[in-house]
């Protein structure tokens, strides 16, 4: 292990690159408010979201518009990832995360019978579960959307996922759900949709990435490894390691990190010992078998096997070597921390499987005000990162939080009703960032000077 002050020694500017982008920092959490004047937000007229000078929004897509499918944009829209299809158009493949007792008017009223035959699950009543993803073409110089349609239909809460770096989005199951006199198939599992779906297509989940409340996914371009996410208290950090890198329906193994020489290590932050912020923990990879979980398990196994702890793992973000993913409900004051992981390289000679690398406390928030409930991740052009808030109180506004390559905490955009931004993706020029208000469901396309934020 070596301290933080060491690792920012040999700190260098983060930068984007395409869909591979990363923040290449380690930090120490600056717990206060914003400096005054810097970067205020502006009140939005609209009464949408407020965001600082210069910076502006539109909305391309919301809930109930007719997309060209025939079918209504559903509602609580999650994830959400930005591939690009050419020089001009990108697609955004976008969850929604509408659990098993939502049945959507629109599924009513236009459900056609080959509709139902691509759904992954139906009710006994024959209409198939309202989650899915929704695919929007939209082309960068007009701004304007081309195409929408619904992707993937017939699963349970959709909420995160992940883009791949051959061209798909994974979209993950928070759910546990069974086969039962209600539904037909059992839940909890990962799917992969293509970025050239312009109508529904047929859900596969990918059984041996393991059967539990998934939420985000992030892909390492240079091993084809996959990190999972679960939201739960007492959730693993999970990795997928295919047979073959590009196709994940190929078989793999599933394995959960463990810290090394400290087994069943709790990164939660809840009770002593407590894992400190200025520390890089080695950290090793242990096998997990029975991966589809009948008795949904498998979180508990894997602790029992020494795996490590982490509170309701949510988004995730891979750059070029490291990663950086969201734990909501983390932290001493239980008001989320943000964990950084790095692979260690691999030698010439050795296969992915063996792949270890390090894990750090990269924030922990001590005030609600300064950050609050992190989700959804995101890095901006200019390096920072860029966090959606996922708190619903009377008294707390959800933000999305940018994070400097120093730990220090701003306000980017603040929204005006009691709904969550999530989703946050950049296009692949660095130019617009697309979020979604969750729920009633608003898609964003924001535009403005990334390289001067809390410049």
């Amino acid at each position: 292990m070596f301290t933080r002050r060491q690792f920012n020694q040999g700190l260098v500017a983060a930068a984007l690159s395409g869909l591979a982008t990363h923040l290449n920092a380690s930090a120490v959490f600056k717990d206060s408010a914003i400096p005054a004047g810097k970067n205020p937000l502006l009140p939005d007229a609209n009464e949408i979201l407020d965001l600082p000078a210069g910076f502006s929004y539109q909305v391309i897509s919301k809930l109930d518009d007719k997309m060209n499918d025939g079918l209504k944009v559903p509602d609580r829209a999650d994830g959400m990832g930005c591939i690009p299809l050419d020089d001009k158009r990108v697609v955004l493949v976008r969850n929604h995360e509408i659990p098993l007792s939502k049945t959507p008017q629109a599924l009513q009223d236009s459900m056609q019978p080959s509709r139902v035959l691509k759904a992954y699950d139906t009710y006994n009543s024959g209409l198939p579960l309202a989650g899915g993803t929704s695919s929007i073409v939209y082309n960068l110089e007009t701004r304007q959307v081309e195409h929408q349609c619904m992707s993937i239909l017939g699963t349970i809460r959709n909420c995160s996922g992940g883009v791949t770096p051959w061209g798909s989005w994974l979209t993950c199951e928070e759910s546990v759900a069974t086969a039962s006199d209600r539904i037909a198939k059992d839940h909890g599992y990962v799917f992969e949709v293509p970025a050239k779906a312009r109508e529904l297509v047929e859900p596969v989940p990918i059984k041996e990435m393991g059967r539990f409340n998934h939420e985000a996914a992030c892909v390492d371009p240079k091993t084809g490894i996959v990190y999972l996410t679960e939201d739960r208290q007492d959730s693993l950090f999970y990795r997928y390691v295919p047979n073959k890198p590009n196709d994940l329906l190929a078989g793999g193994k599933l394995q959960a990190l463990m810290v090394s020489g400290q087994p069943k290590f709790d990164t939660r932050n809840t009770q002593a010992p407590y894992m400190e912020e200025s520390i890089d923990y080695a950290c090793e990879w242990i096998d997990l078998d029975n991966v589809d979980s009948p008795e949904d398990d498998l979180r508990h196994r894997g602790y029992n096997k020494g795996a490590a702890l982490f509170a309701r793992g949510e988004g995730i973000h891979f750059g070029d070597n490291d990663m950086y993913f969201c734990c909501t409900s983390g932290g001493k004051k239980a008001l989320g921390q943000i964990m950084r992981y790095v692979p260690t390289p691999l030698r010439d000679d050795q296969e992915s499987i063996t792949q270890t690398g390090t894990l750090s406390l990269f924030v922990e928030s001590h005030n609600k005000a300064t950050f609050n409930f992190g989700d959804n991740i995101a890095v901006a052009p200019n390096g920072h990162l860029m966090v959606c808030e996922d708190q619903y109180s009377a008294i707390v506004d959800n933000h999305l939080r940018g994070v400097t390559p120093e730990g220090e905490v701003y306000d980017f955009a603040k929204v005006r009703w009691q709904t969550e931004p999530a989703g946050a993706c950049y296009s692949p020029d660095g130019e617009t960032l697309f979020v979604n208000l969750y729920s009633p469901t608003l898609t964003l396309a924001i535009t403005g000077p990334w390289q001067n934020l809390y410049g």
